[in-house]
């Protein structure tokens, strides 16, 4: 996690971005902060509509339009006014406050990706998101239990009724 702050924040630190309101990691390097997968080249932010509009005003040329979400392109920043035509405000919800900026919160990460599953490469971070969900809240009691039932599982395609297990 602390690897992903630091790097965002030396590369905020390279832009003088004048946010009136801390932007929101999201994207690939938020995947990374959960420890889901690792990030690609760019940095996806979330900001408010009020520094989106301060931002195209001064960088007309670096804007970004994807079926009405308006971006600024600069640097290693994709700077999102909307994801999913979802606002600041939205992705704000459970977000973890990391001083320089805010993160994500993992269920409004994983929205996006359900989202935008048609992409192939949101389909697979729904399967590598699957795997940190299982991992991370699994009652692991209720699972040994479970394991313990493969072989009846296996028999009757998942379902046991009335408790016949074949133990």
């Amino acid at each position: 996690m602390s690897n992903v702050i630091a790097m965002l924040r030396e590369q905020l630190e390279l832009v003088d971005l004048p946010f009136t309101q801390k932007p929101i990691l999201i994207g690939g390097m938020a995947m990374e902060y959960y420890g889901i997968r690792q990030s690609g080249k760019d940095i996806d932010l979330v900001i408010c509509d009020d520094d989106y509009q301060q931002l195209s005003t001064s960088m007309p040329d670096k804007r970004k339009d994807i079926y009405g979400d308006l971006g600024i392109v600069t640097g290693p920043f994709e700077i999102w006014r909307s994801i999913a035509l979802l606002d600041y405000s939205f992705y704000l919800k459970d977000a973890i406050d990391e001083e320089i900026a805010y993160v994500v919160s993992i269920d409004r990460l994983l929205l996006t990706r359900v989202i935008a599953m048609d992409v192939e490469k949101y389909r697979n971070d729904l399967k590598l998101m699957t795997g940190y969900y299982y991992k991370t809240y699994t009652n692991h009691q209720f699972l040994l239990e479970s394991e313990k039932r493969k072989s009846s599982y296996a028999k009757n395609n998942g379902i046991v009724f009335g408790g016949h297990y074949d133990e």
